[in-house]
């Protein structure tokens, strides 16, 4: 592309949408997209937004004192003292507003109009708005709620907002992210699907877009008689550590698809390997949980060792039914790998200590370059939480029976010793409330639910007794290491959990890329045939993208 393509990003979260189209480079080392502009309204995640937006003004190469921050600790900077310049360029990159406000509308109007009139049709619209009414949790605890009205819940129509924007801006290329709910929520006895695709078609007129679908098979120009289903997306066949599955509903300009083979463009082609967790988190710096109340090294290795006695003193009945012989030494082997470390480990720490920044090379090259930053020697957001002692407990029951069987146990796997509190333990509603994350596959959809208790999210190595840190949940996101999540460590789990891996969007960027190349260059070829031979005196027809090529 002759120039870069500006990028306006809505309901941004921490950015990895973004961050995925910001980091995108062309076969020329090239970056085609520029982010205009990105709206988020929690704050903590417009202030990590904020960051990435200033540190981006700098290219590849981050200030030094950014990385001595982050490897060293301390006060931080003062970004807006020390670089002026870019720090002013990020805060009107960014801005943190609550879309479908009337004050909110008004200001991003007004930076929507100025862009548009900039750039003409030549930008690139990104959002996922909130999907908090769509998603599973969700919608069960609105149906606990006798006076829930869903037609009356303005989160299910944020995607109007969305496409407002889309008619002020007429980008060449939308793409609407949301969660797997969408396809089967309703409001008023319709399915919100329905709307959403026939509001994304006329968003700037009667067929002014065409829906297209990015994976799998069916992967092309979405029509009414084939399902909605068609727009999910399974990253975890994509190359990303995670088994995510989200809609992802790409729109393109009519005057591009008359243009441009676009279906076969956009098309992503399924990734040679499965990345696992242990992949993208299986070197990084070995860290013991913490307790909840009492808190020390010493306090917290003679929970473990009690744990570790308890369990491995199981009655040889319950082990004979539950575990097969060739399971049974599995098991055996982790307890005794975590009662050595306990006796063996001079410190054990909590926090990410200096070193350990490696990933596996079993992980894909190309996503090992993505995330991992050599100039680190520390990984930011790399702390444990604490625990309740019967937790600590239990993580050690599940990771040792994942690390022996392959599957993460049931409640009914778990013996009677270890059972917590609950009413509806052994009622099969919630037969998995702890779940390991298994190592050698790509682990289950990382939530914001992850900010809550961990008890989903069990790190595989039984010797660390835990839950998933924030970095570690970043990684199976696919974060750069660099990028620094802002606020308390709960709003950095929601932050983390809520977003679109960045690596994904990277290659969503990649296939985007190639439409539009192909579209100016179309264009161009069309307009050097068509042109009348231009004498000296005279300025040859401008290449640039057009003012206005659909008409509302």
């Amino acid at each position: 592309m002759s120039s870069a393509v500006q990028v306006v990003d809505l309901f941004s979260g921490p950015g990895g949408l973004a961050e995925g189209f910001a980091g995108y480079r062309d076969e020329q080392g090239n970056t085609p997209f520029e982010i205009a502009l990105s709206v988020e309204s929690e704050r903590s995640a417009y202030h990590t937004l904020l960051l990435r937006a200033f540190l981006r003004k700098f290219g590849e190469s981050y200030p030094s004192c950014y990385y001595a921050f982050l490897n060293d600790g301390g006060t931080e900077p003062n970004w807006a003292e020390r670089y002026p310049r870019q720090w002013d360029a990020a805060v009107r990159e960014t801005l943190q507003l609550e879309i479908g406000t009337a004050a909110a509308n008004i200001v991003v109007d007004a930076r929507i109009g100025a862009i548009r009139r900039h750039n003409g049709g030549g930008t690139v619209l990104l959002g996922g708005p909130p999907c908090q009414s769509y998603s599973v949790v969700g919608r069960a605890r609105n149906t606990g709620n006798a006076s829930y009205d869903p037609a009356t819940d303005g989160r299910l129509f944020l995607y109007q907002e969305y496409v407002r924007v889309m008619k002020v801006l007429r980008p060449a290329v939308a793409i609407m992210e949301n969660v797997k709910g969408m396809l089967s929520v309703r409001a008023g006895g319709r399915a919100i699907i329905d709307d959403v695709v026939r509001s994304l078609q006329c968003a700037a007129g009667v067929d002014s877009y065409r829906l297209f679908t990015v994976a799998g098979p069916e992967a092309g120009l979405w029509e009414h008689d084939r399902p909605p289903s068609n727009f999910l997306v399974r990253t975890e066949e994509l190359g990303i550590p995670q088994a995510r599955h989200r809609v992802i509903v790409v729109c393109v300009r009519r005057d591009i698809d008359e243009t441009v083979p676009v279906g076969e463009l956009l098309r992503l082609h399924g990734a040679e390997q499965d990345v696992s967790v242990f992949d993208v988190i299986g070197l990084m710096p070995r860290l013991r949980s913490r307790l909840s109340r009492g808190d020390s090294e010493s306090e917290w290795r003679d929970v473990v060792r009690d744990a570790c006695e308890a369990i491995g003193s199981l009655p040889a009945s319950w082990t004979d039914s539950e575990l097969i012989p060739e399971e049974l030494p599995r098991f055996q082997k982790a307890i005794a790998r975590t009662q050595k470390r306990l006796r063996m480990a001079s410190r054990l720490q909590w926090n990410g200590a200096v070193g350990g920044t490696e990933i596996s090379e079993s992980c894909p090259r190309e996503l090992r370059t993505w995330i991992s930053d050599p100039t680190l020697r520390r990984l930011p957001n790399h702390e444990t939480r604490g625990h309740m002692r019967g937790d600590i407990a239990r993580y050690l029951f599940a990771s040792a029976f994942a690390d022996a069987t392959g599957v993460s146990p049931k409640s009914t796997n778990f013996p009677a010793v270890l059972a917590p509190n609950h009413a509806n333990w052994l009622t099969g509603k919630f037969s998995d409330r702890f779940r390991v994350q298994l190592r050698d596959r790509p682990s289950t959809t990382v939530t914001s639910h992850i900010s809550k208790d961990g008890h989903y999210f069990i790190h595989p190595d039984p010797t660390q007794c835990r839950s998933l840190t924030v970095r570690e949940a970043a990684r199976l996101q696919t974060f750069p290491d660099n990028y620094l999540f802002r606020g308390g460590r709960t709003q950095q789990y929601v932050q983390v959990g809520n977003a679109v891996p960045p690596y994904f969007a990277r290659q969503l960027a990649g296939r985007v890329c190639h439409v539009l190349g192909e579209y100016e260059r179309m264009r161009a070829r069309s307009m050097a045939g068509s042109a009348p031979r231009v004498s000296k005196e005279r300025k040859p027809r401008s290449t640039e993208w057009p003012q206005d090529t659909v008409k509302a």
